[in-house]
Parts: structure tokens; C-alpha cells; sequence
């Protein structure tokens, strides 16, 4: 098996699966039972060390008891200045301590194609990447669903509107018809004050549950909001509507203030559910 080896194992979440396995299992546990209003059809989570972030993603795992999708996409930045503007795992497995997370290469040849329909450009394979934005998520899905699902890891690099969008429905043709969840990885605002972390990030979260994507892509350059992922995650919730979803509701929030206490340059984190009406 070609598997991708952790970079952040022992460093960002634990190296041991057991001791993994109980921290991703109390978060899971504080979260409590989380009800979503309908068919979840992505989910949004934060990308940084357990300690400071684990607790908030327990929350949009939490909604997923229940569920059992065949392929999960998780989408997220690239934040290397690796070249091609959407990028894809060119291993066939992620390796975390929990075990191998086994990638979706039908989903991938897939995407690849409506990809380049798309945008003109396809998927570009890295392999031994540094990228922590798609392996944070794992263990959380690893505890959480059931059965033998597969991994779609998709990594942006070029987060402008055209790519966002055309990746977004890409990924709807890639998932249509299969049993399956997206995933957007992306932290929120970076080295703020505590007070200007928290006006930033409500007025991100106001335009995600307003599902206005354009008005997300503007938050940047208008400086009113940020998040390091937030051409994945409107791509994410682009997807995620041409595949039936027409709600987005917050469930959590925190900053790293909040956990470490230091509230002169915090970065905020936001656990989210996208659904649709039930079927």
C-alpha cells in the first residue's frame, strides 16, 4: 500500500492510537448529541492542533452519528506554495495513528475530468506533501462513521472565485448519485485581537448561513472577514448546494484565546452543518 506518512502525528494530535483514539472520543462526547435539521450534506471544522481547536470540530463530527457515507470529501487550503491551483494526494492511502484512510480513486479520476471541464485545468498529485488541512480531519472521521469509506482529499491553492466555483461543481458531478459528505477545512481569522477576532469572524459565519457565496469571497478584500481556507470552503458550499443542501447553520465557536488565555493574537475556528430537506 502507497501510503502517505504523517507529518503532524505526535505534534498537532496525538502519535499513539490510543491516546488519539480518547482525545478525539472526549471531544466527540462534549459536543454532545448534535441534531441536524434535515440531510447533512457537508460540514465544516477547523484545521489547527487538537488543543486548541479539537474541541470546537467535535461539534460538526458530532452531527455525522448516524450516517454512512461511501466517500468523504475533505477539502481544504494548500498552504505551501506548491504548484497547480487545486491539488490531490498522489498516494493511496493517508496514514494516521488510528490506521490507513484508504483515498477514492474512481471519485478522483472523476473529479479530475469534470475539473478540467470546468475550469480547464485538472488536479495536479502531490506526493510526501507537509499539508495539515486534510489530515486533521481524518481521525475524527475515523472515530465517528461507520463502515470501510474512502477518501476524496482535495487541497486549493488558487482560492479566486472561478476556481472556487468551478470546483465546487465539479465536486457536486464527482459525488452525485453516491452516498456521500463534503468536508471544508478552514480556520478563520489569523493574529487579532481577541475583540477584532470575534467582529471578523461573526461577520464571516453571518455570510455563511446567509449561503451568500459571493458575499463570502468578498469578505477578504472588503476586511470584513477571513479565513485561510475560504476559497475551500465556498467551493465546499458550492458543492454542496447543486447537490439539494439550502441551509448552513454554526453550531460552535471559539478562538485559541479562549483555550490558551493569551487574547492579544488569536486565531478564531468555526464547527458547521450544511443540509438539506430530508428525503
Amino acid at each position: 500500500m502507497d501510503l502517505r506518512p504523517s507529518p503532524i502525528a505526535g505534534q498537532w494530535y496525538a502519535g499513539d492510537a490510543r491516546t488519539l483514539g480518547a482525545e478525539v472520543d472526549s471531544y466527540l462526547a462534549a459536543a454532545g448529541a448534535v441534531k441536524a435539521d434535515g440531510d447533512i450534506v457537508a460540514l465544516i471544522a477547523p484545521h489547527a492542533g487538537y488543543r486548541y481547536s479539537g474541541a470546537v470540530a467535535g461539534h460538526a463530527f458530532a452531527a455525522t452519528r448516524g450516517i454512512a457515507p461511501e466517500v468523504v470529501a475533505v477539502v481544504g487550503p494548500m498552504h505551501y506554495p506548491l504548484e497547480g491551483p487545486v491539488l490531490i494526494s498522489g498516494h493511496g492511502a493517508y496514514q494516521t495513528p488510528l490506521g490507513p484512510v484508504m483515498i477514492a480513486r474512481e471519485a478522483c479520476r472523476v473529479l479530475d475530468d469534470a475539473l478540467r471541464q470546468e475550469l480547464g485545468a485538472g488536479l495536479t498529485p502531490v506526493k510526501g506533501d507537509p499539508e495539515h488541512s486534510i489530515e486533521i480531519e481524518l481521525p475524527f472521521l475515523q472515530r465517528v462513521l461507520p463502515g470501510e469509506w474512502r477518501l476524496l482529499p482535495v487541497m486549493v491553492r488558487d482560492q479566486r472565485r472561478e476556481v472556487a466555483r468551478a470546483l465546487g461543481l465539479a465536486l457536486a458531478r464527482a459525488l452525485r448519485g453516491r452516498a456521500a459528505l463534503l468536508v471544508a477545512s478552514t480556520d478563520l481569522s489569523h493574529y487579532h485581537p481577541q475583540a477584532v477576532a470575534n467582529r471578523l469572524d461573526r461577520e464571516l459565519l453571518r455570510r455563511v448561513e446567509a449561503f451568500d457565496l459571493d458575499a463570502l469571497l468578498r469578505a477578504g478584500d472588503e476586511g470584513a472577514g477571513e479565513a485561510c481556507g475560504i476559497g475551500a470552503l465556498a467551493a465546499v458550499l458550492w458543492a454542496a448546494r447543486e447537490l439539494g443542501a439550502d441551509r448552513v447553520r454554526v453550531l460552535d465557536y471559539a478562538t485559541s484565546g479562549d483555550v490558551t488565555g493569551d487574547m492579544g493574537r488569536v486565531v478564531g475556528y468555526a464547527a458547521g452543518v450544511v443540509t438539506g430537506a430530508a428525503t
